[in-house]
């Protein structure tokens, strides 16, 4: 029989993880529990997080916003300051498998999980999303994409939890677009995904971009060169074709039950067409 412990609030929290550093946090737990179930984890001990009422909500600090990692996905997605200014993660969001896992699961839990799948992720990667990790003594923050380091696998050191999810307003971007491509319309993990925010010029050229992928590596992929080289290009098939060999020939997906890598070669770079329907 595993422990379970449910910590009323962070000190309580710090002080099981001194008399217990072997434990497995969760909150939502439609991940681990699933491992659990299917016997790919055995921990000794279990420390549900759901009552940390600190590590819950979005609030606005300036420029930035910090989402508690405990936030569920439904709070998020209903949440005014997401629905008005960070349309590319609500689109992700809305997406993510059924309304009970979106009641369920939490934010911090899809970062942590860290499947290059996760529907949250690419969004975090084009709004430059900074992780806060805390320890009983310390906090520190990172960038998303130094914090994920592959498939499961993150820097969070023992004793240290994910706290929240920084990120800044984009400003200036007029165009937030998020795709997922999978074997059906809804329930389904992604077979490719593609986030952007991108503005363009009045002739319909690209004046800013960043773009991410996921599905296509083993964790989100995003290429400061392509971004720099679809700066000024026409929104056009014609005006996309370079970028999107240069795409294809840059994500290293795999072979899976889901999909091939050449067919997740081929989708990911066709994917950018997609932008070009937010022409005038």
């Amino acid at each position: 029989m595993t422990d379970v412990f449910l910590p009323q609030d962070i000190d309580e929290l710090w002080s099981l993880l001194n008399t217990k550093p072997e434990a497995v946090l969760y909150a939502g737990g439609t991940d681990l529990l699933v491992k659990r179930r299917s016997g790919l984890i055995d921990p000794p001990s279990l420390v549900c997080l759901e009552r940390i009422q600190e590590l819950k909500g979005v609030r606005q600090d300036g420029d930035w916003i910090f989402v508690g990692a405990l936030t569920t996905h439904s709070q998020l997605l209903c949440h005014p300051i997401i629905e008005n200014d960070y349309q590319v993660l609500s689109q992700a969001v809305a997406v993510l498998g059924s309304p009970p896992v979106r009641n369920m699961g939490t934010i911090g839990g899809n970062i942590v999980t860290a499947s290059p799948a996760g529907d949250t992720l690419a969004p975090w990667y084009v709004l430059d999303a900074e992780i806060e990790i805390r320890s009983e003594s310390t906090s520190r923050r990172v960038p998303i994409s130094s914090f994920i380091l592959g498939p499961g696998q993150v820097d969070l050191r023992r004793g240290e939890i994910l706290a929240g999810v920084w990120t800044k307003r984009p400003q200036g971007f007029h165009i937030r677009h998020y795709e997922k491509v999978g074997r059906r319309n809804a329930l389904a993990c992604a077979v490719v995904s593609m986030a952007a925010l991108m503005n363009i010029s009045a002739d319909n050229a690209i004046s800013e971009i960043r773009v991410a992928w996921g599905s296509v590596g083993p964790t989100i992929m995003r290429f400061r060169e392509i971004e720099s080289f679809l700066v000024g290009r026409p929104l056009t098939p014609r005006g996309l074709g370079d970028a999107i060999l240069q795409v294809q020939q840059s994500v290293i997906p795999i072979d899976d039950i889901r999909a091939s890598a050449n067919y997740r070669r081929e989708v990911a770079g066709k994917l950018l067409l997609r932008l070009i329907g937010y022409t005038s």
